[in-house]
């Protein structure tokens, strides 16, 4: 199979022909390795490859998804025998001695992981630029991020490495990468995929597990092959009446959407990013759909909301490191950590049992709020960021002046729209319906829905990538187009 062949299909499409017959899954995966090699140096997305499973296992496995060319995220998720970094000095050499339950899913899949991408370090951070692996680049403008946590998973995929990789979102750190870099990506229902059986939850419930593709109907089928419970978790979300795969071509029917165009906070939308907005009220009103402006109660005021969220994020982070700094006998200093890691492990320590416990209310109003909200519409549509990619090393700048508070509140400066849907445990998705007319930048919007409600998301994600397709843009680096680099 040629690198031109490959690119142009998505993963249930690959999925389909190996399942026909007509190429093999070893033929595939030589592809996409080709393809990660071609993109890999301009855009710094994978840190590590490896040989896949050998032998006549390669590829076997259930659903839709059998097969495919697959990288997994450097967090959240563990694969025996291979490292596990988190970005991090801290965690350097790290190898996993077993599977998490996400990765035996993966397996059980039959997706064929031959690396992991970048990540921020410990994930602390929306751009994905760690010290340990140096900067992940945009492919649409490599002067640019790729965003963050999962900005190495968006880059491989927005540049063709592979059709659909692993991500996680704790605060928008999937729908971030999605946006900046063209792609669909949604952010499942808190439970709905387990975090076992290292931890119950993490972040204090905040994260969840899921991906980002080219095509609603590869997220669809990943979301498929990867959800439900795990014996010992605390909760899971109920499970869907149908698969998600069937609910992309299923009509949503006329939906009642509100339109929040300025954050909460008080950061400005910018005007290209204001414009797409505009555009994609227009596209939603051919549709069918009864969209209008809406003001929408966060259950607190934004201060208190931000606190709230540091206190739960940096602790947290301060469990962690001092995990990994005992387990691997390193110190907690700049030898081994970034500056704004340390400011949150600073701020982490010094939080109280009270103040966490009281935080974890805010998460409550927060969640109940919002669950009022989609009493009344359907769903809640935003852009995903107030501004345009920024420039590689922007975000972090002045950064190591920063606290641990002050660091949250640079993330949530910076992305006001997402975090919200963390806390209240929702689904959002980011959806790439328009560019920006001056740059030709991908323009993410955010659609949100009540907890539980993904299939609604999938529905009119499907009925938008129908109406205004978007599979056919490819960005500057692309591996249909560059030559393979040893």
């Amino acid at each position: 199979m040629k690198v031109s062949e490959y690119v142009d299909l998505d993963a249930v499409g690959l999925a389909e022909l190996m399942a026909a017959g007509e190429v093999t899954p070893a033929e595939v995966e030589a592809a996409a390795r080709e393809a990660a090699r071609a993109v890999g140096p301009r855009i710094n997305a994978v840190v590590e490859t490896w040989p896949a499973d050998e032998g006549p296992e390669l590829g076997a496995g259930e659903g839709a998804l059998a097969g495919v060319p697959f990288l997994i995220k450097d967090i959240g998720v563990a694969m025996a025998g291979k490292r596990t970094e988190l970005g991090s000095r801290l965690a350097e050499g790290h190898v996993a001695d077993a599977d998490s339950s996400l990765m035996r899913r993966f397996r059980r899949a039959g997706l064929v992981t031959f690396g992991r991408t970048a990540t921020p370090e410990l994930a602390n951070s929306i751009m994905t630029e760690s010290v340990l692996h140096g900067p992940t680049r945009n492919p649409w403008d490599p002067a640019r991020g790729a965003g963050g946590s999962s900005g190495g998973a968006g880059a491989a995929v927005a540049a063709g490495a592979v059709p659909v990789a692993h991500a996680t979102d704790a605060a928008g750190s999937l729908r971030i990468p999605a946006a900046y870099n063209g792609l669909f990506g949604l952010k499942p229902t808190r439970g709905r995929v387990s975090m076992g059986p290292g931890a119950d939850e993490v972040f204090s419930g905040l994260a969840v597990q899921g991906g980002v593709s080219r095509t609603v109907r590869d997220s669809a089928a990943l979301l498929d092959a990867v959800s439900g419970p795990e014996p010992g978790d605390p909760y899971f979300a109920e499970r869907p009446s149908r698969p998600y795969a069937q609910e992309v071509g299923r009509r949503p029917g006329p939906l009642r959407i509100g339109v929040l165009a300025q954050a909460w906070g008080g950061r400005r939308t910018t005007a290209p990013v204001a414009d797409a907005l505009d555009r994609t009220v227009r596209l939603l009103d051919s549709l069918g759909h009864r969209v209008e402006e809406t003001e929408v109660a966060l259950g607190a005021g934004w201060e208190e909301f931000v606190l709230a969220n540091a206190r739960l994020s940096t602790v947290n982070v301060t469990a962690l490191v001092d995990g990994l700094a005992a387990a691997f006998g390193r110190p907690v200093d700049a030898t081994t950590l970034e500056p704004s890691t340390l400011a949150a492990h600073r701020h982490g320590a010094s939080v109280g049992g009270a103040e966490f416990v009281a935080a974890l209310g805010i998460r409550n109003r927060v969640a109940r709020a919002l669950a009022r909200y989609f009493g009344t519409y359907d769903l809640l549509l935003t852009p995903v960021l107030p501004e345009l990619p920024l420039p590689v090393g922007a975000y972090a700048e002045g950064g190591e002046a920063l606290d641990g508070l002050g660091w949250i509140e640079r993330l949530t400066d910076r992305s006001p729209f997402t975090l919200p849907f963390n806390v209240a445990g929702t689904p959002a998705m980011s959806v790439p319906v328009t560019a920006d007319a001056a740059t030709g930048l991908p323009v993410g919007m955010q659609f949100a829905a009540g907890y539980g409600r993904e299939d609604l998301l999938f529905r009119l994600a499907g009925q938008l990538e129908e109406a205004s397709p978007w599979s056919g843009r490819t960005p500057e680096v692309w591996a249909g187009t560059a030559p393979a680099s040893a």
